[in-house]
C-alpha cells in the first residue's frame, strides 16, 4: 500500500489556476468544503490541527476516487495479513495424538456366574393382575382375563359354593388374583358390598381363595367392615346442585346428603342462587386400603358449609360415645328438626299455598298444601316421625297416606303410584313411605303435600323453619368444639381449592 508521502498534493484553492492541474468537479466540491470550514474555524492550535486532518483525508479521499482498484488490493491484503496471523497462533496448541497415553489392563472373572444363573432362576415368579367381574362373566371368563391357567381351579370354581359368588349375583367385584409363573393361582380375593343392604355404607363382602399347606385350594368369606380417607373439595352454584357437585368432582350421594342436611335451612327447590358457594369434607370409602367402586366410594358428609343469597350454613357431623351421630352447627344446635322442609329429595314446586285456578274444577279456590312435580316413582319420605293413621285409596286423594306427628300435627301425601308402608306402622323422619304418582284427581304425575295443625292447613313450606332443634348438652360441648375446629380448618382448604377435590389423608 503507497504511503501518504506518495499521494498528490493537495491544491490549495488560494493557488492560482494555472500551478494546478484542471480539477474535477469532486475536487471542487471538496475544497469548496474546506473553505467554508476554515473560514468557520477560529485561529489557534487546535484550529491548525483540525485543518490538517482534513487536508489529509482530502487527499484520501481523492487518492481513493482516482485509484479505486490499488485501495481494493490494499484491503485484501491487509486482511490477509489477519488470516496468515491466526494461521500461526493455531498450531501453538498441543497435538492430542502426541501426548502421553497410559493403558490400564485389569483381568476381571465374576465369582460363581454358574451359581448366580441358578438361584435367580429358582427365585419364584409371581404376577398379580386386577379385575373387575362383568354382568356376563362365567368361571372361564374370569380365568382368562386375569391369566390364569389353572385346571384344578377351573374344576374347583364349578364345584364349590362359595366360589360362585365370584361371578355370580351384583358385577363390579374387585377381584384381585396372584399366580405363579406358569398361571398356577396362589391367592385370590374379590370385594363387592356387604349382602345384607343395612351394612351397605358401613360393610364390604371379601371372597378369598387361597392353597393350603398341602397345596389345596380353599375358600372363605367373610363380612369385613370398610375404611375410609377425607376428601374435600368446593364448588359454586350456576345451574343446580348436582351441575356443581359435578364440575367439582364430588360424587351425587355427596350431593344428596348436603342437600339433606341444609334442608331445613335452604329450600333447594326455590331459595338456591346462581353464584352460592359450598365446601365439604367426606368419607372416601377404601376395602383392605383399595378405593371401592360401588355408590361411587363415598361415604359420609363429615363437615360443610354453604353460603345461600349471602347467608352463611355450617354442618358437622358429630358421634355420641353411644355410637348415634348427628349434624350440628359451629354453634352446637342440631341440624336435623321436627320436620324436614320437603317429603321429596329434589324436585319442582308446581303449585304453593295460596289461591289457584283448579285445573280439574275449572274454578279459583285455595290450594290448601304444595305440589311437587316430579317422575313417577320418586321415592317419597315422611317429614317428621310419627304413626300411620291412613294408608290406602281416598277419593279425589288417589293413594294416600296420612301421618300423626304426636299431639294435633298431620301431613298428607297424596296422588302415590304406591304405598310402602301399613296403618298404625311407627316411621321415622326420612324413611320412605311410598312414590310419586298421578292417582285421584291428578293431571300429572306429582306429589300434593298438606301440613295440617289442630286441623287447620299451614303452608308447608314454613313449617320446617319454625320447627324446634334439639342442643348438645354441657358435657359433650369440649368434644364437639374440639371436633369441629379441625373439621372446620379443613373446610377453609377447601375453599382454596377453587372448584376442585382434593385427599386429606
Amino acid at each position: 500500500m503507497p504511503s501518504l508521502d506518495s499521494l498528490p498534493p493537495a491544491q490549495d484553492p488560494a493557488l492560482p489556476a494555472q500551478a494546478a492541474s484542471a480539477p474535477s468537479p469532486a475536487d471542487v466540491a471538496v475544497a469548496q468544503d474546506s473553505r467554508e470550514t476554515r473560514a468557520l474555524r477560529p485561529d489557534g492550535p487546535e484550529a491548525r490541527l483540525e485543518a490538517a486532518v482534513d487536508s489529509l483525508f482530502t487527499r484520501l479521499g481523492r487518492w481513493a476516487h482516482a485509484h479505486p482498484r490499488r485501495l481494493a488490493g490494499g484491503t485484501v491484503a491487509v486482511l490477509a495479513g489477519f488470516a496468515v496471523t491466526a494461521f500461526g497462533v493455531a498450531p501453538l496448541a498441543p497435538d492430542a495424538a502426541q501426548l502421553p497415553r497410559r493403558q490400564v489392563i485389569e483381568a476381571y472373572q465374576p465369582e460363581a456366574l454358574d451359581a448366580q444363573l441358578d438361584a435367580l432362576a429358582a427365585q419364584p415368579l409371581v404376577l398379580q393382575r386386577h379385575e373387575l367381574t362383568r354382568s356376563a362373566d362365567s368361571a372361564d371368563a374370569v380365568m382368562k382375563r386375569l391369566g390364569l391357567v389353572d385346571a384344578e381351579l377351573a374344576a374347583f370354581l364349578r364345584t364349590d359354593v362359595l366360589s360362585r359368588k365370584l361371578w355370580r349375583g351384583r358385577a363390579g367385584k374387585l377381584v384381585e388374583a396372584t399366580a405363579d409363573r406358569n398361571g398356577h393361582l396362589q391367592r385370590l380375593v374379590a370385594r363387592y358390598p356387604a349382602e345384607d343392604d343395612a351394612q351397605f355404607s358401613t360393610h364390604f363382602s371379601r371372597l378369598t381363595l387361597e392353597r393350603d399347606a398341602q397345596g389345596h385350594l380353599q375358600s372363605r368369606f367373610e363380612t369385613a367392615p370398610l375404611g375410609s380417607t377425607s376428601r374435600l373439595a368446593s364448588g359454586r352454584i350456576r345451574s343446580s346442585l348436582f351441575a356443581a357437585t359435578d364440575e367439582a368432582g364430588i360424587p351425587d350421594a355427596i350431593a344428596s346428603q348436603m342437600a339433606e342436611v341444609f334442608s331445613t335451612d335452604i329450600d333447594f327447590h326455590r331459595e338456591l342462587r346462581k353464584g352460592d358457594t359450598f365446601s365439604v369434607v367426606y368419607e372416601s370409602l377404601t376395602a383392605d386400603g383399595e378405593p371401592v367402586t360401588w355408590n361411587q366410594g363415598a361415604g359420609r358428609v363429615l363437615a360443610a358449609h354453604f353460603i345461600n343469597a349471602g347467608r352463611e350454613h355450617s354442618a358437622v357431623l358429630y358421634t355420641e360415645p353411644g355410637g348415634r351421630s348427628a349434624y350440628f352447627d359451629l354453634d352446637g344446635r342440631s341440624k336435623r328438626r321436627a320436620f324436614l322442609a320437603s317429603p321429596l329429595a329434589f324436585s319442582r314446586v308446581t303449585s304453593g299455598f295460596a289461591m289457584r285456578f283448579h285445573p280439574i274444577q275449572q274454578t279459583w279456590k285455595a290450594h290448601l298444601g304444595v305440589d311437587y312435580g316430579a317422575p313417577t316413582g320418586t321415592p317419597v319420605r315422611a317429614v317428621g316421625d310419627g304413626v300411620i293413621e291412613v294408608a290406602g285409596p281416598q277419593n279425589g286423594y288417589g293413594n294416600v297416606v296420612q301421618i300423626r306427628h304426636g299431639g294435633d300435627k298431620l301431613t298428607v301425601y297424596a296422588h302415590l303410584s304406591r304405598i310402602d308402608v301399613k296403618r298404625g306402622q311407627r316411621i321415622a323422619q326420612g324413611e320412605r313411605i311410598g312414590a310419586v304418582g298421578a292417582t285421584g284427581w291428578a293431571t300429572g304425575p306429582h306429589l300434593h303435600f298438606e301440613f295440617r295443625v289442630a286441623g287447620i292447613h299451614r303452608d308447608p313450606l314454613t313449617i320446617a323453619k319454625a320447627a324446634e332443634t334439639l342442643t348438645l348438652d354441657a358435657a359433650a360441648r369440649p368434644r364437639f368444639a374440639a371436633l369441629a375446629q379441625g373439621l372446620q380448618a379443613q373446610l377453609k382448604v377447601a375453599d382454596a381449592l377453587d372448584g376442585h377435590a382434593g385427599l386429606i389423608d
